[in-house]
């Protein structure tokens, strides 16, 4: 039994070293040919391209191992069951629970080495690959973003601090701005909060640092100047603060969900619900932090289970089939997880409810593969 488990274990990673990173490598490269009009202004070197394409790699195959385990277990156990080989072990008196026991235990494996990827690897060079994005499409420095707190440069450059910003609403909590004559910190204004408003006339409208007019002013509401020579402090209940770039400006720096770790996700939701502001696409997304890993043991038993009762055997229906459930599973996910966006169902039955069921529906075949 442990010669045909290491024949099978080999076969079944020599594939899947083919199929995984296969897919995620072109997924990338259609991303980047996707991207690449944006990039002609940067005018970039082939290295640099290459470069954007291996960032985004961890990223898709997190999304795409699902798939890969589920094709290849098909492949790989369908052409054993096409072969008569599961007869020929059943006839010897073995026992295919405990074939597949190390199967098992590659599943769970799986499952845990996609969610390390998500929390350590994706996040980065999610990141990185933004960052590159920005550099060759000629745009400016984006502000800093870390667990909801922006820092930034005014258009005027003035150090800025937002320690909450959220996006949707176009509001900015905390606001710090540090004016300075010749290096000399000579102003700091505090704001309660900062609130963007069109401009609908032909009113103020400054240029941005970026070349483009701004269509709108920020104004800084519950407002406290403390004049740093006199010593002196002053409340001002609301005032416009034209050297703000717009929200659009705002948006490029802060970070998405795939560009922040479980953690920074949860602290940033986290903060989000302290001021008042229930995000609910945030919390769907960090209950799909936790959930979307599972499938990958959910697959390897389904594709054990569905290639014992197959009587078509491996091959292109064996491809076939695991492209079939993998597109409805993520169809089936993808919609749960934009009811859960719009609030329709709660974000923890969004996040859970498919891969419960496609977990439920695995198990149950595995248990009933006929000894």
């Amino acid at each position: 039994m442990k010669i045909l488990q290491r024949h099978y274990l080999k076969e079944f990673f020599t594939l899947l070293g083919i199929i995984g990173p296969g897919l995620a490598l072109i997924f990338s490269m259609l991303d980047l040919i996707d991207k690449i009009d944006d990039f002609m202004p940067g005018k970039p070197s082939i290295f640099q391209l290459i470069l954007y394409a291996l960032f985004n790699l961890p990223k898709y195959l997190l999304y795409l191992m699902p798939m890969a385990i589920l094709i290849d277990s098909l492949l790989i156990f369908g052409n054993a069951s096409r072969n008569k080989e599961i007869v020929a072990i059943k006839a010897t008196g073995g026992k295919l629970k405990n074939l597949f026991s190390p199967f098992l235990v590659c599943g769970i494996l799986f499952s845990v080495m996609a969610f390390l990827i998500g929390e350590i690897v994706v996040p980065d060079l999610s990141r990185a690959a933004h960052e590159l994005k920005i550099t060759l499409s000629k745009k400016e420095k984006k502000p800093i973003f870390q667990e909801g707190t922006l820092w930034l440069r005014g258009s005027d450059g003035s150090p800025v601090r937002i320690e909450l910003y959220i996006p949707e609403k176009k509001l900015a909590r905390g606001v710090s701005i540090f004016i300075s004559s010749d290096g000399i910190l000579n102003k700091r204004i505090e704001a309660e909060e900062a609130v963007w408003e069109e401009i609908q006339d032909s009113r103020f409208n400054p240029e941005s640092s970026s070349g483009q007019s701004a269509k709108g002013v920020w104004k800084l509401k519950k407002v406290i100047v403390y004049e740093i020579e006199s010593g002196k402090a002053s409340n001002v209940s609301e005032i416009d603060y034209p050297y703000l770039e717009s929200p659009d400006f705002f948006n490029e720096g802060v970070k998405k969900p795939e560009e922040m770790g479980i953690g920074e996700l949860y602290k940033y939701t986290k903060r989000l619900n302290d001021a008042g502001f229930r995000n609910t696409k945030l919390i769907v997304d960090l209950n799909s932090r936790t959930s979307y890993p599972l499938t990958n043991f959910f697959m390897i038993l389904l594709g054990i289970a569905l290639s014992l009762r197959s009587q078509f055997g491996g091959g292109l229906f064996a491809a076939g089939l695991g492209l079939l459930i993998s597109l409805i599973y993520w169809l089936g996910h993808t919609l749960m997880l934009s009811m859960g966006y719009a609030g329709i169902i709660p974000p923890l039955v969004s996040a859970w409810i498919m891969p419960f069921v496609f977990g439920v529906v695995a198990m149950y075949l595995f248990i009933k593969i006929p000894e």
